[in-house]
């Protein structure tokens, strides 16, 4: 099925205090994180957590989602799977860095938000073509888009078609194959919110299926 764009407003209204105030504490632990584990983190990069907040707000404003179930691909500190609580999601979050679970976990108990993390894969059973496709357009660039990592839905007892709402930021380069595992795997009628660049997401819903469609 393919997808097609939906415009969302730059809200950019002053933040809830309790936003305000976890988005502090996120922020102050990523930088410690960063700082103590260098080399560890060359993988993680965490997005512009007020924009990509706005950008859930504005979903959840216009009603656009076909339910609340979310899913964080990628899911670092958990910190947009945490803010989609907030904002009334049920939210969920896939890892493959234990240590970055392990920090999720504790910054949303820190918050009694109720997000779920687990440590995998966010590549779904069957989607290695994608991955391989993905790998061979980046010349190897991206290794960790290759992995035996056990699966993440397995885990969390659900599938990707079950989520209304996946958030994903890929590398450049790394849209395309997003996109493919979005298309391929998600539910009908299911959003895919991407943080792309600085200040910068986009929106996208998978087509419904119309009678007579091949």
């Amino acid at each position: 099925m393919p997808l097609v764009e939906i415009e969302i407003s730059n809200n950019d209204s002053i933040l809830p205090d309790e936003i305000v105030a976890f988005l502090h504490e996120a922020d102050l632990r990523v930088s410690q994180f960063l700082q103590a584990s260098p080399r560890r983190a060359t993988g993680f990069v965490p997005s512009d957590f007020k924009t990509v907040y706005h950008a859930l707000q504005a979903i959840t404003d216009a009603n656009l989602a076909s339910g609340n179930s979310l899913c964080e691909w990628g899911s670092g500190f958990g910190v947009v799977a945490s803010l989609a609580s907030m904002l009334e999601f049920m939210a969920c979050g896939i890892e493959i860095e234990q240590d970055l679970v392990d920090a999720s976990r504790s910054l949303a108990d820190d918050f009694s938000l109720p997000v779920e993390f687990v440590q995998g894969s966010f590549i779904p059973s069957g989607g290695e073509s994608c991955v391989e496709e993905a790998y061979a357009d980046n010349n190897a660039e991206f290794s960790w888009l290759i992995t035996d990592a056990d699966d993440g839905y397995e885990e969390l007892e659900l599938n990707p078609e079950d989520f209304d709402v996946v958030f994903a930021y890929p590398w450049p380069g790394e849209e395309y194959l997003i996109t493919s595992l979005f298309e391929k795997y998600a539910a009908e009628g299911a959003l895919l919110l991407t943080y792309n660049s600085l200040e910068s997401v986009s929106l996208q819903r998978k087509l419904n299926e119309q009678p007579g469609d091949p």
